[in-house]
C-alpha cells in the first residue's frame, strides 16, 4: 500500500478506537443523575467570582436571586478589582430583584502565586464559610440558572452521596463562528475527559466545568482548595482532581437548564478563549505539544486528506479508509450537535473546526514563549507551568 493508505488506514483504526474506547465520550446522555429530595435541605452558598461583568450580571444574577430552594442559601459576589461598577450592578439587581440575599466583597490585587479567578474564590469561600454552609456553589457571572437549578444540584449531591457536583453549561451558539466552534469545544473537552470515566466510584480521571460547580463544604477543606491549586490556570479541572486525590466522589453531566450568556460573536473572540489555556492543558511540555498536533493531523485532518487523495489518485484503500474515518467522526459529533440544536450537515466540517483548534493551540505556546502567557480580563500568568495541580 502506498503512504497515503498506511495514513488512511492509521486513522480509520484510531477513530474505531476512539468511538468504543474512550469512555463513549460522544454520547450527550450524561445528565443529573436519580434523585430524591431530601428531609432537610442543607444550607447553601452561592460563591461568584466576576470581574469586569457590569455587562453580564443582569441577564445572569437575577436567575440566581429567583433559586427556588427550600433550605438556606445566600450569594456572596466578589468584585475582583473591576473598573466597570460589576460591584454597583449587583448591589442594584439586589434590590430591584429581591430574593436571595447578596453580599458583595472587594478583595484588592491578588498576591504573586495566585491566578485571578481562584483570588477571587478564594476570598467568596472565606466569607461564605462565616455562614458555615454545607455546600457552596461556585457559579461564574455569566451562568444563568432555571429556579430549580441549585434544588436539583443539591438533591443530586445528597442521593448519590457527590462531594463535587458540575454541569457544563450549554454554551451560547447564535452567531456563525458560535456555531461552528462552540459544539466542538464542549465535544473535545469530553474527548479528553469521557464524563463516564469522571463518574466512575473509583474512578481516576477527573475534571468539572468551572460556570457550575456544587461543592460539599467539608470536601473542600479536606482538598485544601482553592490554596493547593491557587496558580492553576485550568481551575475547573484542578479543583476536581484536589477532590478526588483526597477522597471525595465527583460527578459530571451535560447541563439542561444552566446557560452561559457571554456571547462570542467573531471567531477572535472565541480564539481568545481557547488559546489562553491550551497550551496549559498541555502542560506546557513542547513534546506533548508536537504530539497533540501529529495527533490531531492524524485524527482529523487526513480522513478528508485522503480520501480525496485517494480519489484523484486511483487509490481504493486511501479513498475507502479516509471516506470511513470521516464518517465514524462525523457520525460521533453528531450527538453533540444535536444537544446544541444545530444541523447536523455541520458535523462534515470538523475537520476545519479541528484545524481552528490546531492552529489556537500552537498560539498559545507561541504566547508562552513570548513571554506572554495565559490572558485572562487584564491580567496576565506567565509561568503557570510552575503549579503543581495543573
Amino acid at each position: 500500500m502506498s503512504a497515503v493508505a498506511w495514513i488512511a488506514v492509521g486513522s480509520l483504526v484510531a477513530w474505531v478506537w476512539l468511538l468504543l474506547g474512550q469512555g463513549f465520550f460522544w454520547r450527550t446522555d450524561q445528565r443529573l443523575p436519580s434523585r430524591a429530595e431530601p428531609e432537610d435541605w442543607p444550607s447553601v452558598a452561592v460563591v461568584v467570582p466576576a470581574r469586569d461583568e457590569a455587562a453580564m450580571l443582569p441577564v445572569s444574577l437575577p436567575s440566581l436571586l429567583a433559586q427556588d430552594y427550600p433550605g438556606t442559601a445566600e450569594v456572596f459576589l466578589v468584585d475582583d478589582c473591576s473598573k466597570d461598577g460589576t460591584g454597583d450592578v449587583a448591589r442594584a439587581l439586589s434590590v430591584r430583584h429581591g430574593g436571595l440575599p447578596v453580599t458583595v466583597v472587594s478583595p484588592s490585587e491578588p498576591e504573586p502565586g495566585w491566578t485571578g479567578k481562584l483570588w477571587a474564590v478564594r476570598h467568596g469561600m472565606a466569607l461564605a464559610r462565616t455562614r458555615e454552609p454545607e455546600y457552596l456553589l461556585l457559579t461564574d457571572a455569566d451562568i444563568a440558572h432555571e429556579p430549580d437549578s441549585l434544588r436539583e444540584l443539591v438533591a443530586a449531591a445528597e442521593t448519590g452521596g457527590f462531594d463535587l457536583v458540575s454541569l457544563m453549561a450549554r454554551l451560547r451558539v447564535a452567531s456563525v463562528w458560535e456555531r461552528l466552534v462552540v459544539p466542538a469545544f464542549v465535544y473535545f473537552f469530553s474527548q479528553l475527559y469521557p464524563f463516564r470515566w469522571i463518574n466512575r466510584k473509583r474512578g481516576r480521571t477527573a475534571a468539572a466545568a468551572g460556570g457550575c460547580v456544587l461543592l460539599r463544604t467539608e470536601a473542600a477543606v479536606r482538598a485544601g482548595v482553592p490554596d493547593s491549586i491557587r496558580q492553576a490556570v485550568i481551575d475547573d479541572v484542578s479543583l476536581a482532581r484536589a477532590v478526588r486525590r483526597s477522597g471525595g466522589r465527583i460527578w459530571l453531566g451535560l447541563a439542561d437548564r444552566v446557560d452561559s450568556v457571554r456571547p462570542y460573536p467573531c471567531l477572535a473572540d472565541l480564539w481568545r478563549m481557547v488559546s489562553r489555556s491550551a497550551y496549559a492543558q498541555l502542560r506546557h511540555n513542547p513534546l506533548v505539544l508536537v504530539g497533540t498536533v501529529l495527533g490531531l493531523v492524524l485524527v482529523y485532518l487526513a480522513p478528508p486528506v485522503t480520501l480525496v487523495a485517494g480519489v484523484l489518485g486511483g487509490g481504493a484503500v486511501a479513498a475507502w479508509a479516509g471516506g470511513a474515518a470521516w464518517a465514524v467522526m462525523a457520525g460521533t459529533y453528531m450527538p453533540m450537535l444535536g444537544y446544541y440544536r444545530q444541523s447536523l450537515w455541520l458535523a462534515p466540517l470538523l475537520p476545519f473546526t479541528a484545524l481552528l483548534y490546531l492552529l489556537m493551540t500552537v498560539d498559545s505556546a507561541v504566547q508562552h514563549y513570548r513571554g506572554r502567557g495565559a490572558a485572562w480580563k487584564g491580567r496576565t500568568y506567565a509561568r503557570p507551568e510552575a503549579a503543581p495541580d495543573q
